[in-house]
């Protein structure tokens, strides 16, 4: 029996059909299995981007809020500055002698707060300084309150100083009006007093002689001759006022011969005719002698004559010339 004609050499030579669509499969199923990969890696993916996303949108809002709060914090150390400077002299005073200090520190403050990308190190430095800020204006205020206690001790202070200052004043002032009453009467109670007065008419002879005469011719000079004394005035120089007066109600008075004015007690003013000045001794009696020569003839009448001294009238007395005869 051939095998030749039998129908089963025919497959050998040709590959059956089904191994070709199982490669077909296969390819589908990588295929298919790689893009539902891709799928699914770029719905993680996205989801991811999503977490990242709301992540970063967190942190946004943190870092946002914790800029808030800060930026809040300054302004309220700001706003306190600012209404202790404003209400309070000695504060602001206080304030500017730190000025450039506190500028340094509000400038770096406000930097940090003004960046676009701030950091969380931005952040934290920005709150040390609002913190250290906020300590200073607290010291600020413990010092102002010191410098309120001192003020207010020193007030104190000055007001007792005030009142003993009035006091010792109304002291001074009650023993300045004792002391010029004492003083007064004591300058009252010095000026002289004058005794044994006695008034010469003289007439001069060419020999020098003198010759006492009560005719208005023949006198040349009145001499005025006195004692002064007095227990309370210190020992020194007196000055003594003389005045003369001639029967017509003048003054005789002459600048030339050390004529002129000086003041009295009650009557003001006065033309003086002879002024001397004499050395005084308390306890001690003092003769006086003044003459008063006017270089011209006396006339007929009765002739004045007032001694002051310190103001004051300390005697007078008065001597009458009259009209001589032929012979006289």
């Amino acid at each position: 029996m051939s095998y030749s004609n039998y129908p089963s050499a025919a497959p050998q030579d040709n590959p059956p059909a089904a191994p070709k669509n199982s490669n077909r499969g296969l390819i589908y199923g990588l295929l298919i299995a790689a893009l539902l990969g891709t799928w699914g890696y770029i719905i993680w993916d996205k989801s991811k981007t999503k977490e990242v996303t709301t992540q970063l949108q967190a942190q946004l809002s943190t870092s946002d809020s914790s800029k808030s709060a800060i930026q809040g914090e300054y302004n309220s150390a700001l706003q306190r500055l600012d209404e202790l400077t404003s209400m309070n002299a000695s504060m602001d005073s206080l304030v500017k002698t730190k000025d450039s200090e506190i500028g340094n520190m509000k400038k770096r403050i406000q930097t940090l707060l003004n960046k676009q990308n701030k950091t969380a190190a931005d952040l934290a430095e920005a709150k040390r300084l609002i913190n250290e800020l906020n300590e200073k204006i607290s010291g600020f205020v413990v010092e102002v309150e010191t410098l309120r206690g001192e003020n207010l001790q020193l007030k104190t202070d000055k007001q007792e100083l005030t009142v003993q200052k009035e006091a010792l004043q109304v002291q001074y002032d009650q023993t300045s009006a004792e002391k010029k009453v004492v003083e007064e009467k004591l300058d009252v109670a010095s000026t002289l007093n004058a005794s044994n007065i006695n008034i010469v008419t003289i007439d001069e002879r060419r020999n020098g002689k003198e010759k006492e005469k009560d005719v208005a011719k023949r006198v040349d000079k009145i001499r005025l001759s006195f004692n002064v004394f007095n227990r309370v005035g210190e020992e020194g120089t007196k000055d003594v006022y003389v005045v003369i007066t001639d029967p017509t109600g003048q003054v005789v008075s002459n600048e030339a011969l050390g004529s002129g004015r000086f003041t009295t007690r009650e009557e003001g003013e006065r033309v003086f005719t002879k002024m001397s000045t004499l050395t005084f001794a308390a306890g001690k009696t003092t003769p006086v002698s003044i003459e008063w020569k006017p270089g011209a003839k006396f006339v007929e009448g009765a002739y004045k004559v007032e001694i002051y001294n310190n103001g004051f009238k300390i005697g007078e007395g008065s001597k009458t010339l009259r009209k001589g005869g032929l012979f006289s």
